[in-house]
């Protein structure tokens, strides 16, 4: 297994590479001027020229990213253009609430999909099942940010119980809740729909209608035999989503107004600033392909019976 998690590890190095470079080009070649955005529209030649060449942007494309890339693999960021902050030290900033939105999302998602799932896979073709398998569709139907602007309207304008957004500091965890609704309802309609062909699927198994010929219960078949054998194929939906999630965030914290790293993405891009798009972009997809490889390595925890080829 230690050669396999180096060999995974190596395949890092191009993936890697080729985000970098896709990431450089797609924010270089896009339309927008981040020395405008900090000038305003009063400026003249001589201020914008004299500000490109301190920031480095009036050297060629690949100069920049070669310098970029260099400082990147000596753990620097760079900062940011708007402020002059390092990069790294905005993303910590940010992502103890990113980090607990997705937690949250994700516990809610595992909380309400995997009881629902493995009911609807023991009850198929039942009222139960019926019901569970719309409720799952409509769930993975809706947007985001919609769902999120419903629960506001509820829980924050007419019932005003729970605050709609803000930060950690000044609403405290409350602040997470409905955040952690939206984002998780989507996550869980996705895991109960996988949760439950890969019950239904195993259910039919032969070593199933065995345990019950051998007089075990109902509930010990279907959670001790059933629902091990079925966790392959969730626990690499759950592998997935959860750097998906990271994503996801970025609507959330922006329709609940939460200072995370999705937010302070989405405030990069509009001001064309471009170390920390870069930083931020970098930072999610090694999370992404971390969890990747922390999803295969489960594999052989779960199933004994995978063996890695040399």
């Amino acid at each position: 297994m230690g050669r396999y998690i180096a060999r995974r590890l190596l395949l890092f190095i191009p993936l890697a590479l080729g985000i970098t470079i896709l990431v450089f080009a797609l924010l270089r070649f896009a339309p927008g001027d981040p020395i405008v955005s900090m000038l305003g529209i009063d400026y003249s030649p001589e201020q914008a020229a004299f500000l490109r060449h301190q920031l480095g942007l009036d050297r060629p494309v690949i100069v920049q990213y070669a310098l970029w890339l260099g400082r990147v693999l000596r753990g620097d960021l760079g900062r940011a253009i708007w402020n002059r902050q390092p990069v790294h030290r905005l993303i910590v900033q940010r992502l103890p609430t990113t980090i607990l939105l997705a937690l949250g999302a994700m516990s809610i998602g595992i909380f309400i999909s995997f009881p629902v799932g493995v009911l609807s896979a023991v009850r198929k073709d039942t009222i139960v099942d019926h019901v569970s398998r719309v409720l799952a569709i409509l769930g993975a139907s809706m947007p985001v940010f919609w769902f999120g602007l419903l629960l506001i309207v509820i829980f924050a304008a007419w019932l005003n119980i729970l605050p709609a957004g803000g930060s950690l500091q000044s609403e405290g965890l409350k602040a997470l809740i409905l955040p952690c609704i939206a984002l998780g309802t989507s996550f869980a309609a996705l895991v109960t729909r996988m949760v439950r062909s890969s019950m239904v699927e195993v259910l039919t198994q032969d070593y199933i209608r065995t345990a019950r010929a051998k007089g075990l219960s109902e509930r010990l078949v279907n959670y001790r035999h059933a629902l091990k054998n079925a966790l392959m194929p969730v626990v690499t939906v759950i592998g997935l989503q959860l750097g998906s999630l990271l994503g996801g965030a970025v609507l959330t914290e922006t329709v609940f107004g939460l200072p995370g790293l999705g937010r302070l993405l989405i405030e990069a891009v509009n001001r064309r600033d471009y170390p920390i798009v870069q930083g931020c972009v970098l930072f999610i997809s090694f999370f992404f392909l971390m969890t990747n490889l922390v999803v295969d390595v489960l594999y052989a925890f779960i199933d004994p019976r995978i063996r890695y080829e040399e």
